[in-house]
């Protein structure tokens, strides 16, 4: 909180605690793509102050290798469906994860900056899209927001106006980082 982050403002519409950790857990790890439709709502309530005059909405990109293994970005089934649910288009490829990063469950606080810091890169055929565009950028959960400041600073270095967050859950509490 000392330094003002790349993103402008973030939402989220529940604390990854209990049923909600339950659900995005479900969700994110044991295939349970079926409940992408729920939180995608519950995201987009949360969010609608966001979604509102957003141009792109764009999910926070796997690594090639990741996405095979789990074989579905989670973030891109919900950046899909609050696009559907806008006016804002969705932008599945806006973003690349050009390197493959340890898993940030993994990581300490300071080590998941570390991790994806020049992790993702912009596609070369949204360079000319993203400047001056109002982005939204959809992720699962915000911990420490390392991941999402990452792809916040890549998109404001191409020249995006805005850039938002929005995620289903946020740690509440240092200690659950």
């Amino acid at each position: 909180m000392a330094r003002r982050p790349a993103y402008d403002r973030a939402r989220s519409a529940l604390i990854y605690a209990g049923n909600a950790r339950d659900l995005v857990h479900r969700f994110k790890f044991r295939d349970e793509s079926g409940l992408a439709p729920l939180l995608a709502v519950w995201a987009r309530d949360a969010g609608a102050g966001l979604l509102d005059d957003a141009d792109w909405i764009a999910p926070v990109p796997l690594h090639w290798m990741r996405l095979y293994r789990r074989r579905y970005n989670q973030s891109a089934l919900l950046a899909g469906r609050l696009a559907r649910r806008t006016g804002a288009a969705f932008a599945p490829d806006m973003l690349r994860r050009i390197r493959r990063t340890r898993p940030q469950t993994e990581l300490g606080r300071r080590a998941r900056g570390r991790n994806v810091a020049g992790a993702f890169r912009i596609a070369p055929a949204w360079r000319d899209r993203v400047r001056g565009a109002r982005i939204v950028i959809v992720d699962d959960v915000l911990t420490t927001g390392a991941t999402l400041e990452a792809c916040a600073r890549t998109l404001r270095r191409a020249g995006a106006a805005r850039v938002d967050a929005l995620t289903v859950a946020r740690v509440d509490s240092p200690e659950q980082a």
